[in-house]
């Protein structure tokens, strides 16, 4: 299998559609959740919201390097996401996520395999290759934490037990 092929499989899998690794994806762990849920606070903890907006940061910002476009994303930003005060609102994060997720995949899908080992916008950056398996390693580590968090504020509603 080629690079960009297997890599955009990977992203899918976490992203989309996937469940051999976790067991699930972002897809599946956000769509069932009304905007009250993806906000709950527990603790100091992040809400699936947040973590939602900073991956779908990421890719956005990454997409727009990948369309020629300067990259102009900084971690300190990663986490300004602009309240969630209603159910659109959420639907609309959800929608921009899943929007990108995919565009972000195809690009990869589509890259020539000579890209993934050139330098990413500058040399201090890395490769290509890596900037993508970076991705994909960022977004299962808050895969784990949304899956954690759902699990929890379902606890707290009574609709599940945890063991």
């Amino acid at each position: 299998m080629s690079r960009n092929k297997y890599l955009a499989d990977r992203l899918r899998e976490v992203l989309l559609q996937g469940r051999w690794i976790a067991n699930t994806n972002y897809k599946a762990q956000i769509e069932s959740l009304t905007w009250e849920q993806s906000t709950h606070k527990i603790g100091n903890l992040n809400t699936i919201a947040l973590l939602t907006f900073h991956i779908n940061y990421y890719l956005a910002g990454l997409i727009k390097v990948f369309n020629g476009g300067e990259l102009d994303i900084r971690d300190k930003y990663s986490f300004d996401m602009p309240p969630i005060q209603s159910e659109t609102e959420w639907r609309s994060l959800i929608d921009e996520f899943l929007s990108n997720a995919e565009a972000f995949a195809s690009k990869v899908e589509n890259m020539d395999d000579h890209v993934f080992d050139a330098p990413f916008v500058d040399e201090k950056y890395g490769s290509y290759l890596r900037n993508i398996e970076g991705v994909i390693e960022h977004s299962y580590y808050h895969l784990g934490q949304i899956s954690l968090l759902k699990k929890l504020i379902l606890e707290a509603e009574g609709r599940i037990e945890l063991a």
